[in-house]
Formats: structure tokens, sequence, C-alpha cells
């Protein structure tokens, strides 16, 4: 049932298509649902915090499944969405109004990307999700593929780790003490962690399942964990 990185590379497979698509759409979503932020209890957690873990788990499923080279494409395609998402963001609203449409300042408040805020998301975004993928794939060749949970979990401490601690320093340094960012990062972070931790029954059953139908199982012994090699096919 093991597919090697060398054949795995020249197959076509059923879902992965499907499953970027998927990838793609939540993290675009999470972006602009990101400004709304609610109250769970004591907990202060933004609209992006309920959508962009999922994306975590997609890795997960990405590596496991298909490996790092086709996890490699999907954070890649992922990449370049969100970025094209911010730019006409900020150019649409940049266009002046027609004469008679009034929503103008509705229509800022969601779509006027603070370019600040762009660069850090998209930068720990890329950073996050490679060294999510790169300890899924590293600890499933060192466990022999068993242990799911060690690798999503393991992956996840990992990848939010980088990505936590990015985005809040490249977005609110120099603007926030040291302190407070910290608590933001260690507040962030706890939660995305535990929000893997509960969902690794579903990741679990998606994996099993894909494992089964697509007839492949990668284990990336002999692949190249450059992040700027891009492959046309996973």
């Amino acid at each position: 049932m093991t597919a090697p990185p060398a054949s795995a590379g020249t197959r076509h497979f059923r879902y992965y298509d499907l499953l970027v698509h998927i990838f793609v759409v939540v993290l675009l979503i999470s972006n602009l649902v990101g400004p709304k932020i609610t109250a769970i209890g004591p907990f202060r957690i933004s609209g992006a915090q309920l959508l962009f873990p999922i994306t975590y788990i997609f890795g997960d499923v990405f590596t496991e499944v298909y490996g790092y080279g086709a996890s490699r494409r999907a954070i890649w395609i992922g990449f370049f969405a969100s970025a094209l998402l911010a730019a006409m963001g900020l150019f649409t609203v940049w266009l002046p109004p027609a004469p008679g449409w009034n929503d103008q300042d509705a229509f800022r408040k969601v779509f006027d990307f603070v370019p600040r805020m762009v660069a850090a998301s998209l930068v720990a975004y890329w950073c996050g999700e490679f060294a999510n993928s790169l300890v899924m794939a590293k600890m499933k060749v060192w466990t022999e593929g068993r242990f799911l949970w060690t690798r999503t979990v393991g992956s996840t401490v990992v990848g939010q780790a980088v990505d936590s601690a990015i985005v809040m320093v490249l977005a609110f340094g120099g603007s926030l003490t040291p302190s407070l960012i910290g608590k933001l990062i260690l507040s962030g972070y706890l939660g995305k962690v535990l929000y893997e931790v509960l969902a690794t029954p579903l990741t679990y059953a998606i994996v099993n399942f894909l494992k089964r139908r697509e007839q492949v199982d990668t284990f990336d012994r002999a692949t190249s964990f450059n992040p700027f090699r891009i492959e046309a096919e996973p």
C-alpha cells in the first residue's frame, strides 16, 4: 500500500484537488472573518481563530496521505490566493465609489486590509504551515507510520508556535509591550493546539478514508524538503 514519492508524483488522485480547493476556501474565509471578535465566557477570540486551525488539519492530511510535496503545493496555492485577496481588497477599496453608492465605509471595514497585518499573516502562514508539514513528514518516518496522533499533535505544537509568534511580533512589535505580545501569543497558541487535539478523531477518520480510497500512504524518505521546489502534481 505504501507508495514511494517518485511514483506518487506521477499519479492522479481522486480527492487531492478537491481537498486543496476546500483548504484554500477555508483559508480565505478565515482572512475575511478575522476582524470579528467574539466572547466565549472569559475568552475573546477572533473569527479567524474558529477557522484557521482547520488549515493545519488539512496540512496534516496532505502530508500524511500524499506526502510533503503535495502539502508544499497546497501551501503555495493558499499563499498566493491569500496575497491576491489582500491585494484586490486594497485596490477595490482605493477605487472611488460611484455616485449614489453609499456603502463605501462598510466595504472598507471588511476589505481595507492593513498592509502590516497582511505581511505579518502571510509570513506567519508560510513559516507555520511549512514547519507543520516538515515535522509531520519527519515524524512519520521516525515512527514508521505508527502513532498518527503523535504526528498530528506534535506538528501542530511546532507549526502553531511558529505561526503565533511570527504574526504577533510582526503585527504588533513596537506598538504593544513585549509582555502583552507574549500573552497574546500564548493564549492564541494554546487555543489552536487544543483545537487540534480535539480534532484528532476527525483527522484519523479522514486520513484512514483517503488512504483506503486513494490506495496511497506516502513516506518522505527521499523527499526534498526545499519549500521553494514546486511540483505540478502531488
